[in-house]
């Protein structure tokens, strides 16, 4: 009986449902094929089934040969014999362990999109949290396996899963940022044109016309003029005389006001504010993607592996 320990040269690239074949030769060192050839018996080889693999499924021998290798060393041709086996990785640890739990925080990220930015503590949390658990996931699984230089496919996985976290953070500085603008643009007008007003109906603001355009107030000087005031018509007594009515003005629309971060709708003259809506679209384009990540990502794994 004769035990050895052989040594297989595996690839990664599909990782964690790679397929390896490893190959036994056995031949003579000293004898050339005219003193020594080698066959396979009529059962070929065999194996104990009770041989049970931790990650691996172990099928019969692919193929069985009987060949000649030429050594020069010797000057020789030796008979060889070689037999294939084929491990196939069991993937039922990785779904449970690694796809299942991954999928799981990218889902979790989502909840980011329900939580509106009163609860801004609890919404950066959840995706630090989230992001956080999949380096840490992905970091734990890399110790499980050599260090190679090309990317496997539980690679690309787990950076799909990371870049789906980190847009939704993305998305979240985003809508912040458009809230402040909002917020900004909606607040400063009332604090700025009441006090125009106000000066203007204590005569401070003699022979200036104010216009509220897009949020702003303009102030820009009248030159005096002496056109008579006349029934109907309105003047303000200054240092320049009378001066003449103050041209209509058309009341501007919070269209107006804050183009950039809101608008009105025409059909229901509800006003949408547009961090709103992009957290309600992102509830549904973000499971979108995602979907379509998966069904790409399953069906190439698989033709790839057949």
């Amino acid at each position: 009986m004769m035990h050895a320990i052989i040594a297989c040269q595996m690839e990664f690239q599909l990782y964690p449902m790679d397929i390896q074949i490893c190959p036994i030769y056995i031949e003579s060192f000293s004898y050339h094929n005219q003193k020594i050839r080698l066959k396979w018996a009529d059962n070929g080889v065999t194996i104990n089934p009770e041989l049970k693999l931790l990650q691996y499924n172990l099928g019969q021998p692919l193929q069985l040969e009987e060949t000649d290798g030429y050594m020069p060393e010797k000057y020789g041709n030796f008979s060889r014999l070689a037999v294939y086996f084929r491990f196939e990785r069991q993937i039922g640890h990785h779904l449970i362990q690694t796809f299942a739990p991954s999928s799981l925080v990218v889902m979790l990220s989502w909840f980011s999109f329900w939580l509106g930015l009163d609860a801004i503590p609890g919404r950066v949390t959840l995706l630090v949290t989230c992001m956080l658990t999949l380096v840490t996931m992905f970091t734990g699984m890399r110790a499980d396996i050599p260090p190679v230089a090309y990317v496997k496919a539980l690679d690309l996985w787990m950076a799909g899963c990371m870049l789906f976290v980190f847009s939704a953070l993305g998305e979240f500085v985003v809508v912040k940022v458009l809230d402040v603008q909002y917020q900004y643009q909606v607040n400063k007008v009332p604090k700025v044109l009441p006090m125009r007003i106000s000066a203007m109906e204590k005569g401070q603001c003699v022979g200036t016309v104010a216009n509220w355009e897009g949020g702003t107030v303009n102030v820009r000087p009248r030159k005096p003029t002496q056109t008579p005031t006349t029934p109907g018509q309105v003047s303000l007594q200054g240092n320049g005389g009378p001066q003449p009515p103050l041209p209509p003005t058309k009341q501007p629309t919070r269209r107006q006001s804050i183009l950039s971060v809101a608008w009105t709708d025409t059909d229901t003259g509800i006003e949408k504010i547009m961090w709103r809506e992009i957290d309600k679209m992102s509830r549904v384009i973000f499971p979108g993607l995602f979907l379509v990540f998966v069904v790409l990502y399953w069906p190439i794994l698989i033709f790839k592996t057949s």
